[in-house]
């Protein structure tokens, strides 16, 4: 998330447009990167969207503000939102736990069970970021010269297998846990007999007006057109900027990494994170994703969302990787402000939205004079 030596001189210009568009098309150029786009909201004002390249060297779509991108991990942002609703329901507790979120007779330790559904969304139940075990380490050795999913174990319900001799660590703190998310995809499953689609479609999507936002994205109209994954930092042994393989899942692993969505639908939930809908229990829930769950340094551990103190300014946050996609979301309640980049390849080095918040917010605090010249 840090930005690399030399990124402070290209934020030197008059306007933020300057300041993006600079940034934008030195990290394509360094990176390879053959789409982007850029959502901004400064200071609660209208979305401005940027957008650079074709979504891939086949078909060369232009990337616009409505091109379909895969969110990886962006997924888990909206599945926590969904069970936040379901406790605001009543339907579960957040001190629920494992021992009676899953089937009985699922084959628990003693630590397993008492893992609650509070610390798999937060991520501080200290299950890792995936099961190691031989199987694994087979399929990802497979994925750096293939890029083909590698996570199937965690999408079927031999998941839950794991749990049965799992030790927790003497001290629990934040450790990021697709097989956490896994579970919650099981769980959501077994106790309200709906897909996450559809549950997302009833308490995120509809009340937003997200019309192109979807766990089931074949279904939705610029599918055909969508930005197609390439490599980049990963998969290590394909060169960079071939096209990769889609990952796609069926089962628990939907839930945490198979969301598509546009630069259009995220600003505006991010919006939302820094202002009011007109949904009072949507409002609960996105008031209930800036709570601090977990204190580390300077990093809170939130549903889903990670903030950030950065001298001042508090930075609220959520990065996705997925087969050849990188996705940013933050928001920085504090000054107004709200970022989502997407891009085409998967890039370790995600640091452009965090750049901006940072940037912006550094800005904001300057007298009235000194502030960007938006463009509007």
């Amino acid at each position: 998330m840090s930005s690399p030596a030399g990124t402070q001189d290209l934020l030197t210009h008059e306007s933020l447009d300057g300041d993006i568009n600079s940034v934008v098309r030195h990290y394509m150029a360094q990176k390879a990167v053959s789409g982007m786009t850029v959502a901004v909201i400064h200071h609660y004002g209208e979305p401005q969207y940027y957008a650079w390249g074709v979504t891939d060297t086949l078909h060369h779509y232009p990337v616009k503000q409505d091109t379909l991108f895969a969110l990886g991990s962006l997924s888990k942002g909206v599945t926590a939102d969904v069970v936040a609703s379901l406790v605001k329901e009543g339907r579960f507790t957040w001190n629920d736990t494992l021992s009676t979120l899953l089937p009985p007779g699922t084959p628990l330790s003693p630590d397993a069970k008492n893992i609650t559904l509070l610390e798999l969304v937060t991520h501080t139940s200290g299950l890792p970021r995936q099961n190691m075990d031989l199987p694994m380490l087979k399929k990802f050795i497979g994925y750096l010269g293939d890029g083909e999913n590698f996570y199937g174990e965690l999408d079927s319900d031999e998941v839950v297998h794991y749990l049965a001799d799992w030790q927790a660590p003497q001290r629990k703190v934040p450790v990021y846990s697709n097989l956490g998310y896994a579970l919650i995809g099981y769980i959501l499953k077994y106790q309200t007999h709906e897909d996450i689609q559809t549950l997302a479609s009833r308490y995120v999507f509809r009340p937003l007006h997200m019309t192109n936002s979807s766990f089931s994205p074949q279904q939705l109209t610029p599918f055909p057109m969508r930005a197609l994954g390439h490599a980049g930092d990963q998969p290590k042994f394909i060169p960079r900027g071939q096209l990769t393989p889609d990952w796609r899942f069926t089962n628990n692993m939907v839930a945490a990494a198979s969301l598509y969505s546009t630069a259009e639908d995220l600003i505006a939930y991010a919006r939302y994170h820094i202002s009011k809908t007109d949904d009072s229990a949507l409002d609960a829930v996105f008031a209930a994703n800036r709570s601090r769950y977990q204190h580390h340094s300077r990093q809170w551990q939130g549903l889903a969302w990670v903030t950030d103190a950065i001298g001042e300014n508090n930075i609220t946050w959520q990065v996705g990787y997925i087969g050849g996609y990188s996705s940013f979301i933050g928001f920085d309640r504090q000054h107004g402000n709200a970022v989502v980049v997407l891009q085409n390849a998967f890039n370790w080095s995600n640091y452009i939205g965090m750049t901006l918040l940072v940037d912006m917010a550094q800005k904001d605090s300057r007298t009235p004079g000194e502030r960007y010249a938006m463009r509007y």
